[in-house]
């Protein structure tokens, strides 16, 4: 792979390129369904390619392909040069690329158990045992089990000498059982809703999540979930479980964080953000208690890596500081707008599309609480689990968010249960209402392999740490 890309970036010199790079991605993808006890879908694909990226006249030029030997490589390195000469008689503001240290080595995830390797037969037992298991209450009527698997293998270079290779598995897995009776339909998930839980790891990933064993009890909340009732509507404080402030975390602070949304650059797809760069170091994000760390060194975490697509190690940095808005999410391209180097969240979709500014782990740091205090530490409120819907407007101010389920607080414990609690907010006013964060023993690393950005549009996998957080006086029982 070496020379291929050396002569891509030897191609992108000879054309008048002043900045190359070059990145071959070989990728490959499962995913098996079960429904109703049923076998619904084994999906395989497979995917080998290579991009090349160049400066040209201050502007940038790519282009890409499937066949990925020297001759192609120097192809499409003069057709990249050419695009980026056409892109440089639009008027724009110069590429300007922050600096960096040429990288060079390479990089594993961890992965005990290859899960291209586990049978087909033994993950369908697992799935169908979970599936059966969820169908012996009677009240659900539908059910369905789903695991999958990518593997990715990654070599990259740059004109400036960096040369990286980089290897890792993603595997995760999930049940839902849907209740149904008259015209309500509810759902409960395991581990967490929208495809399940995901993690840089292999097959025993999903070993530990013990779908079977929790396939009775996802199904009993599913069945009580049709008798609870709806959250009376009013203003509570509000604790929220780790796996829906970690999806609260990712769209009203990662997103409008991310430097190019900042910028006005990527506005297409729910984008532009309420964050301006003179907000650095002054904007009161949240409380006191709202640290916020983007990190792609966290081990496992689908946000995790070597370096990113601009050859920028992984780093750790604090975006929110105690409430104060002190960083934004950056590739080498962006970060020159607010004079700092870039804190490696360059990533792209595959070897056919251009990086973009991608979130790698961006979490809330923990705090001190235990889950037990903190319940009867608030006395009156309401606790909820489990995303079951979303909207944000797109500058990602505005938002209201549905749980599958949640327990009223009574004079310090948990009572009554819930069906589909939403709540709303304005997102520094709601930052700024929280006031305990739970400790590390809570805190859980949540992936999620399905975030779109950019046009054409590019599906990255990121992650979010969370602990369960309380939130004071918290608009909840929106009309439905």
């Amino acid at each position: 792979m070496r020379d291929i890309i050396e002569s891509a970036l030897e191609a992108a010199r000879l054309a008048g390129a002043t900045y190359a790079d070059a990145r071959v991605v070989d990728s490959s993808r499962e995913e098996v369904q079960v429904a109703n006890g049923r076998l619904e879908g084994v999906d395989r694909s497979d995917s080998f390619g290579m991009g090349v990226r160049v400066l040209v006249d201050d502007s940038w030029g790519f282009a890409a392909t499937r066949d990925v030997t020297s001759d192609q490589a120097a192809r499409v390195a003069r057709e990249a040069v050419a695009i980026g000469r056409a892109s440089a008689m639009v008027a724009g503001p110069p590429v300007r690329l922050a600096p960096v240290e040429p990288a060079s080595g390479t990089w594993t995830g961890p992965c005990e158990i290859d899960p291209f390797t586990v049978p087909l037969e033994e993950k369908l037992a697992v799935l169908i045992a979970a599936d059966e298991a969820m169908r012996s209450e009677d009240a659900v009527s539908i059910t369905k089990a789903s695991c999958g698997a990518y593997r990715f293998r990654k070599w990259f270079g740059s004109s400036e000498g960096a040369y990286t290779e980089q290897s890792w598995h993603e595997t995760g897995a999930g049940i839902v059982a849907y209740a149904i009776a008259d015209s309500e339909v509810v759902s409960r998930s395991y581990p967490n809703s929208h495809g399940g839980g995901w993690r840089q790891a292999g097959w025993e990933y999903v070993i530990g999540l013990d779908i079977v064993g929790n396939a009775p009890r996802v199904a009993d909340e599913a069945a009580a979930l049709l008798n609870a009732p709806e959250v009376t509507p009013g203003v509570v404080d509000l604790i929220i479980d780790a796996s829906q402030l970690a999806l609260q975390v990712h769209e009203s602070i990662g997103h409008p964080t991310e430097l190019d949304r900042v910028l006005g650059e990527e506005a297409a797809f729910a984008g532009t953000s309420w964050v301006g760069i003179a907000d650095l170091g002054s904007l009161r994000y949240g409380s006191e208690h709202v640290t916020v760390s983007a990190d792609a060194t966290v081990p496992g975490s689908l946000g995790s890596f070597g370096w990113d697509d601009d050859g920028v190690p992984a780093t750790r940095d604090l975006i929110v500081t105690e409430g104060v808005l002190t960083g934004l999410l950056t590739s080498r391209d962006t970060a020159p707008e607010i004079d700092r180097p870039s804190n490696g969240c360059a990533r792209a979709d595959g070897w056919n599309r251009i990086p973009l500014v991608r979130m790698t782990t961006v979490s809330l740091e923990p705090g001190e609480w235990s889950f037990a205090d903190l319940v009867a530490d608030t006395g009156e409120g309401l606790y909820v689990e489990t995303n079951n819907s979303w909207s944000i407007d797109d500058k990602r101010l505005n938002f209201q968010f549905a749980c599958e389920i949640g327990w009223e607080i009574r004079r310090g414990e948990l009572s009554r249960m819930v069906r589909m609690p939403n709540y709303t907010g304005i997102t520094p006013h709601f930052w700024a209402s929280c006031d305990a964060v739970c400790s590390r023993d809570h805190w859980q690393v949540w992936g999620l392999p399905n975030c779109g950005k950019g046009e054409p549009m590019q599906t990255a996998h990121v992650a979010h740490g969370a602990s369960p957080a309380r939130f004071r006086g918290v608009q909840v029982g929106v009309g439905r």
